[in-house]
């Protein structure tokens, strides 16, 4: 059993969670997910890790409430216990592979919209350890609905924010925000690095190849069993079918192909869709197995 050791509302429908997982802190990076489970009858949900405690044994967790298997997380409290919670899994962000002396050239970007937030925050705080400093561009619906703003201001050079009814920042999207630093304001970015909903992801990416700045973006959000065999996270990545669990969860983002992404992921949605993708697909539905095309 893993123990939760602090149970926090950040906002409505959103929640964080300490957990008590030494052997994933000890080995986790930032860009990997966990797949946590409540007891023997309930989901497999994969969620983002959002910051670790290796001294501590711990990793914190964020989630919205999406349905019925979240609405019972969100009831959990501290001394509360998880029945699995397995990881770290997925690879982590290239940065930490990178020499860190030309990293520490590079002017980075973050955007992250809404939950977003809770992956990007470990790699902001994971350079900024490392006496890199990037900016970062959070966006929300609401003032309310932001998380993780106080955390990513300590770890950050700058944060711009952005809600959609401007009571909090600039009025309007992150991609206003993100066009006014460059063209605008006349700031250079070496790479840009977007975390949050699909169509956020996307109209980032669009601006960012208008832009000529490369970017990476994380298929987090479609992934739903988080070992490649369920299908959910299949989608393409130029020309090349890849899953987000196995493959990913980050990915060149001017080579996604959003569009179909999120019709897919609409599909997913109804048991018949997923009926339908899985004779659509054929062979190459799966993927974590590593012998059904998952790389072709």
């Amino acid at each position: 059993m893993y123990k939760i050791i602090k149970a926090e509302q950040l906002a409505e429908k959103i929640y964080l969670m300490d957990v008590e997982a030494p052997r994933t802190a000890a080995a986790c990076q930032p860009g990997q997910f966990v797949i946590v489970k409540m007891d023997s009858i309930g989901e497999r949900i994969p969620l983002t890790i959002c910051d670790y405690d290796r001294q501590k044994g711990t990793v914190t967790i964020v989630f919205q409430v999406v349905g019925a298997s979240t609405i019972r997380m969100a009831a959990l409290k501290e001394g509360d216990s998880f029945q699995d919670f397995v990881g770290p899994l997925g690879n982590p962000s290239e940065f930490i592979s990178e020499d860190l002396e030309t990293l520490r050239k590079k002017k980075i970007l973050f955007v992250a919209g809404g939950v977003g937030a809770a992956p990007v925050y470990p790699q902001v705080k994971w350079l900024h350890e490392h006496d890199i400093h990037a900016d970062v561009i959070m966006g929300a619906k609401t003032k309310d609905m932001l998380i993780l703003s106080d955390q990513m201001r300590q770890a950050a050079a700058q944060v711009h924010i952005a809600t959609d009814d401007g009571s909090c920042g600039t009025h309007g999207m992150v991609t206003a925000v993100l066009e006014d630093l460059v063209t605008g304001q006349g700031k250079h970015y070496d790479i840009c690095v977007a975390i949050g909903p699909l169509v956020m992801m996307r109209s980032t990416a669009l601006l960012t190849e208008k832009l000529s700045i490369p970017t990476i973006v994380s298929m987090n959000p479609i992934m739903v069993d988080g070992t490649g065999m369920c299908g959910a996270c299949r989608l393409h990545v130029n020309d090349a079918i890849k899953f987000a669990c196995v493959d990913g969860p980050e990915f060149d983002g001017h080579l996604v192909d959003f569009d179909e992404a999120i019709k897919r992921q609409r599909i997913y949605q109804t048991e018949e869709g997923r009926a339908l993708l899985k004779l659509k697909e054929g062979e190459t539905h799966h993927g974590g197995c590593g012998q059904c095309g998952g790389d072709a």
